[in-house]
């Protein structure tokens, strides 16, 4: 049974303690979609100042909405197109301080200021994308992309080879 954590320590403290949290909720478990639901609902009862948090799976040329928490988002997300897809093409870590100012950038909600986007790569293939918004300018910083890339990684480690 998951407990609810009062995170009250530095911002290391408390992104180790959802690290650990989350490698509790997926510890031998394989299924992707109930593991990336499981990250979503953490992410979004762990970060302040958000107003979306969820997944993109990789379809082919395009991404495809999974498990998330927030308002309805955009179904389907072609490559190249939005923070999503140039995270997804350059299978890299984006990090947008002001989601206005970026080329082409998809506005799925109208109160997003910035953006974060870690791709889920496993052996070098993209499973998917992780993505959250917030709606204050610069909400993520150098601590979060740290953080989100290992906690992606835990998810990467419970996919099966195949």
């Amino acid at each position: 049974m998951f407990h609810p954590t009062v995170y009250q320590g530095t911002l290391e403290e408390n992104y180790e303690t959802v690290l650990l949290q989350l490698k509790g909720l997926t510890y031998e478990e394989s299924d992707l979609i109930a593991n990336l639901s499981n990250a979503s609902a953490l992410l979004n009862q762990f970060l302040e100042d958000i107003n979306w948090v969820g997944f993109y799976l990789n379809k082919g040329e395009e991404l495809v909405l999974g498990p998330f928490q927030g308002l309805p988002a955009c179904i389907r997300i072609p490559f190249h197109k939005g923070v999503c897809g140039y995270a997804a093409t350059t299978k890299q870590t984006v990090v947008v301080k002001n989601v206005h100012e970026f080329p082409g950038h998809i506005a799925c909600d109208g109160a997003t200021n910035s953006e974060i986007v870690v791709p889920i790569l496993k052996d070098g293939e993209l499973i998917g994308v992780l993505d959250i918004d917030s709606p204050r300018l610069n909400r993520f910083n150098e601590i979060d992309q740290k953080y989100l890339e290992q906690f992606v990684q835990i998810i990467v480690e419970t996919i099966p080879t195949n």
